[in-house]
């Protein structure tokens, strides 16, 4: 299949590590010297250059703040045919997009970055593939991310955004407010080194990328949940509260026994 990447970002560039050995694949971004360390793939700086290319399948790794223009820019240069595809880690204006565009599509979300997952031990990591999307095109990515050993799970764009949300929200922002709260001591400690190591992963990550999470429409809600559960629990401590916090443990131990909470 022959398959164009926009933007030769950490994202962009996996892809076409990923799919260059199977596929006719090209990848587009302006500034050249980012094509510098690409291979297998043909290397394009001007629009014009993907029309030529022709590509069956157009995938948009330009960061969330620009992937609509994007898309934008460069559809006067695609075929009737070719399939549009987004790798946002939020869908919000994307269903609406599509459906304007008229365009074939499908859309995804490999659920690990570049800097902060082992991309050759990805069978721990997730993706998701967006229901609404078109036949071929999800049978494209579920082989692909199957031949990587991703878990596959299917959503809407709506279903979507709420469970990264979840998911991603609560951890993203917890890791957060603890590396905020660091001072500068040594603090011996298995359980603080572990935190440490998550937060510091989670700060290898590009701004734009915690950017796009935490501005998740569905975000504020889990963070607001984070807010009330810290103040019942501050509350306990202020007043020694030992029943409260017997209580409030029993409740976290449940929750976290819950065989639906994975």
């Amino acid at each position: 299949m022959k398959i164009c990447i926009l933007g030769a970002g950490k994202m962009g560039t996996w892809l076409t590590d990923a799919l260059c050995l199977q596929h006719d694949v090209a990848i587009y971004d302006p500034d050249i010297e980012k094509l510098k360390f690409v291979f297998n793939t043909q290397r394009l700086t001007e629009k014009e250059q993907i029309k030529e290319f022709n590509p069956e399948v157009l995938i948009n790794a330009v960061n969330l703040k620009h992937t609509i223009k994007a898309f934008e820019e460069v559809m006067p240069y695609l075929s009737d045919t070719c399939i549009l595809s987004d790798i946002a880690s939020v869908k919000t204006g994307f269903k609406e997009f599509y459906e304007k565009s008229g365009r074939r599509f499908v859309s995804t979300h490999p659920m690990f970055g570049p800097t902060f997952a082992n991309l050759k031990e990805l069978q721990q990591h997730h993706a998701i593939i967006i229901k609404e999307s078109d036949h071929l095109g999800k049978a494209f990515f579920k082989d692909f991310y199957s031949s990587l050993g991703l878990n596959i799970h299917e959503y809407s764009f709506d279903e979507h955004d709420k469970t990264i949300a979840y998911s991603l929200s609560i951890p993203f922002a917890s890791s957060l407010v603890f590396g905020a709260s660091m001072r500068h001591q040594k603090a011996p400690g298995t359980t603080f080194n572990k935190h440490m190591k998550i937060a510091k992963g989670l700060l290898s990550e590009d701004d734009y990328l915690l950017s796009e999470i935490l501005f998740n429409p569905y975000t504020y809600e889990q963070v607001e949940s984070i807010r009330f559960q810290l103040k019942h629990l501050l509350e306990l401590i202020k007043e020694k509260d030992s029943e409260g916090m017997k209580k409030f443990l029993a409740g976290v131990r449940k929750n976290l026994n819950d065989p639906s909470v994975q």
